[in-house]
């Protein structure tokens, strides 16, 4: 591949499109649960690319007053406000027709006679193209990647056979490490539907023989999740601008994305494990079983002062619980609030018999896929680059 060339993103064959932010953008009250189109947030556009776990709608009349920012099959989707350089590909695989990007991100609409959208969807997802965004990225409270600062981005462009090579060996891995993902939520749907069976539909082992009064199995109790937490020692707190592409510690935070970046900071990790992360902001909850910095945006850090209660119980005792009515104003409060069963000894230690093991499993699955992730981003620069031959 010893013909390609750097190009800078103004020159390139892409159309850089921006959203519409004109007097028809979407107000809170317009967005719905489903609906026609699809508005994407924050949230759906990560590292790994689209997550659809927390969408927004907007009907078809609102979709149809609004000027720019409509998605097309194959094109690509960039971040450029708040997480910036995250991407994701909008190719046929996604289940929405309907699909507008917000004021916050950019879509690069491909000339497919010589840049394929899988190649520079690689790009965006490498160190090559992330070293760049950090050297041109602005503000301090809201990171920014203005259009303007983009166009000085430079991205290695090889002749359209040579990318077609070049894409096929990238998304070998992408399909590996996306197979692995589909494992990990096979896995711990089984242990939360395993939960739901035993400890909120009541149908546990010896069930029929148990006397329930109000709801509540013999020899259980209901408590509050507060009076079930012991008190964390919060290693240093790493800030988001602090994040490393990769490094040796990985920071945890509130996100979706299961690791947020990497620091260098020993004195930030936290060993004792396993530890549950809430996020006060997103509700998201984690089940952290690897040394890790936490994030300092709004992150909890949750265990049992119950020596019999295992983390794996409390976790899932934790996800099953109704935050629909949560809101930004009480924080962690309303977590702590909540009630949730302290089943006996017994079935305690019946359920972590079969959890931890899952989640052993779901351990090992994330440690491929960083694995095979490293591996695919120490080929890209050789593979776009020319130094390693195709």
């Amino acid at each position: 591949m010893t013909n390609s060339v750097l190009t800078y993103f103004d020159s390139a064959p892409f159309e850089i499109i921006d959203g519409d932010r004109g007097k028809n953008y979407p107000k809170q009250n317009e967005f719905s649960s489903s609906g026609h189109c699809l508005f994407l947030n924050a949230n759906n556009v990560t590292r790994n690319g689209f997550k659809f776990s927390d969408c927004q709608f907007i009907s078809e009349q609102k979709d149809e007053a609004l000027r720019k920012g409509k998605l097309q099959r194959e094109d690509v989707v960039l971040t450029t406000r708040g997480t910036i350089g995250s991407s994701a590909y909008y190719n046929v695989s996604i289940p929405y027709d309907n699909m507008r990007i917000n004021s916050g991100m950019v879509i690069l609409r491909c000339d497919k006679n010589q840049i394929l959208p899988t190649y520079l969807y690689h790009f965006l997802r490498s160190p090559l193209f992330h070293g760049q965004v950090n050297s041109l990225r602005s503000g301090v409270a809201q990171p920014q990647l203005p259009i303007r600062d983009m166009k000085w981005i430079k991205l290695p462009l090889p002749s359209l056979s040579k990318q077609i090579k070049v894409a096929s060996i990238l998304s070998a891995y992408d399909d590996l490490i996306e197979n692995n993902r589909r494992r990990i939520q096979l896995l711990e749907q089984a242990a939360r539907l395993l939960y739901r069976e035993w400890f909120v539909h009541l149908r546990f082992p010896g069930h029929e023989h148990v006397k329930i009064t109000d709801g509540v199995p013999e020899g259980w109790e209901k408590k509050q999740v507060k009076d079930m937490l012991a008190k964390v020692k919060r290693p240093g707190k790493i800030k988001k601008a602090d994040y490393l592409y990769d490094g040796p510690i990985p920071c945890v935070d509130q996100s979706r994305e299961f690791v947020g970046g990497y620091t260098e900071d020993e004195e930030a990790v936290l060993n004792d494990l396993p530890m549950i992360l809430f996020g006060d902001h997103t509700r998201i909850l984690k089940f952290v079983d690897f040394p890790f910095a936490c994030g300092a945006d709004g992150t909890q850090l949750i265990a049992c002062n119950d020596l019999k209660v295992s983390q794996e119980y409390l976790y899932f005792a934790l996800d099953a619980l109704d935050l629909s009515n949560y809101f930004y104003a009480r924080h962690f409060k309303f977590l702590k609030d909540q009630f949730i069963f302290r089943p006996s000894d017994m079935l305690i230690e019946q359920f972590t018999q079969f959890a931890r093991p899952v989640m052993v499993q779901i351990k090992t699955l994330r440690e491929q896929n960083r694995e095979l992730s490293k591996a695919r981003d120490l080929l890209l620069p050789g593979l776009m680059n020319g130094e390693v031959a195709v």
